[in-house]
């Protein structure tokens, strides 16, 4: 959709018609710079998932970069062409989905680590772990993406694209709800698993607790930034809906460049310097039955203390 075709859709000026989408014009060599570090970050981790056999990391943290790439040059489109449409359409549901396959991947990092410390320090066991909170992010990228595509028909039929921003929150805020969960519930973990506090289930011998290793303890460090970084950016998109898509949230142009951009190319980046396949091992690790789960008799002394 062209300048000519703003016009006569919105019934504005020449002047303001490219104010109508954003509220500014997204600057080029910023979206070509988000372009550049997504494609070395995605790279990198296909290039690490190939060398470390962990598959899962392509339907996660690759699949997120490249969703991002997307969306970042959907952004740089735009900022050549500012009237157009579809660049604009392009980027509004791939910008808000991408970081859900992201998310996923630290489930499944927490889950393998509870594998390793001992399940009788979890409220859950690690496979309903990453059940649980794969399914939550699930949902939550189906309802982002709902909504985002009710939105982008609302904006092409010039229609109210609020219902859709509508459904949009809601996805991003279920995801915001499923992280500070997942984040409280970890944190729970650790705590108890350093304070040696097992939960006591009924009719079950607890097994012994074991040594937190050098890779553990920075797989560890390694999620806690990747979480704070995934929080920050989702309760920043969960405040920018909220004030809807005429608000002074969505128009700020470096609003969205730091808390959602630089969140998530910082999270990214931070799974591929702290990454499960060099702290926790390959495939074949992983696989493996872990000596938590094998009964061994390593003592509880032995463990090095967070």
């Amino acid at each position: 959709m062209a300048i000519q075709e703003l016009t006569s859709v919105f019934g504005v000026t020449a002047i303001n018609a490219h104010h109508l989408l954003y509220g500014y014009v997204p600057t080029e060599w910023i979206c070509i710079l988000f372009i550049v570090l997504f494609s070395i970050t995605t790279v990198i981790h296909i290039g690490q998932a190939v060398w470390s056999r962990l598959w899962w990391l392509f339907g996660t943290a690759a699949l997120a970069g490249l969703i991002e790439i997307i969306g970042w040059g959907g952004r740089t489109w735009s900022s050549i062409s500012p009237t157009l449409l579809d660049p604009f359409l392009m980027q509004i549901t791939t910008t808000i989905i991408a970081p859900t396959p992201l998310i996923a991947a630290n489930f499944v990092i927490l889950g393998q680590i509870i594998r390793r410390l001992g399940q009788q320090y979890s409220r859950l066991s690690a496979m309903w772990y990453t059940i649980i909170f794969c399914s939550c992010d699930l949902i939550a990228l189906i309802v982002q993406a709902i909504g985002g595509a009710k939105a982008s028909g609302a904006v092409q039929n010039n229609e109210d694209p609020n219902p859709g921003g509508h459904i949009m929150l809601g996805g991003i805020a279920f995801q915001l709800a499923a992280v500070s969960i997942y984040m409280i519930l970890a944190a729970e973990f650790l705590l108890r698993y350093h304070l040696d506090k097992p939960y006591h289930r009924k009719g079950e011998v607890l097994p012994k607790s074991f040594a937190l290793d050098r890779g553990v303890k920075l797989m560890i460090v390694g999620l806690v930034f990747d979480g704070l970084f995934i929080l920050i950016r989702s309760i920043y998109r969960t405040i920018e809906l909220t004030n809807g898509w005429g608000g002074r949230i969505i128009h700020t142009q470096v609003y969205f460049n730091v808390l959602d951009g630089t969140m998530i190319v910082l999270a990214m980046f931070t799974l591929n310097f702290f990454h499960p396949g060099f702290l926790l091992g390959k495939a074949d690790r992983w696989n493996s039955k872990q000596p938590s789960e094998a009964g061994s008799e390593t003592p509880r002394e032995s463990k090095e203390r967070v």
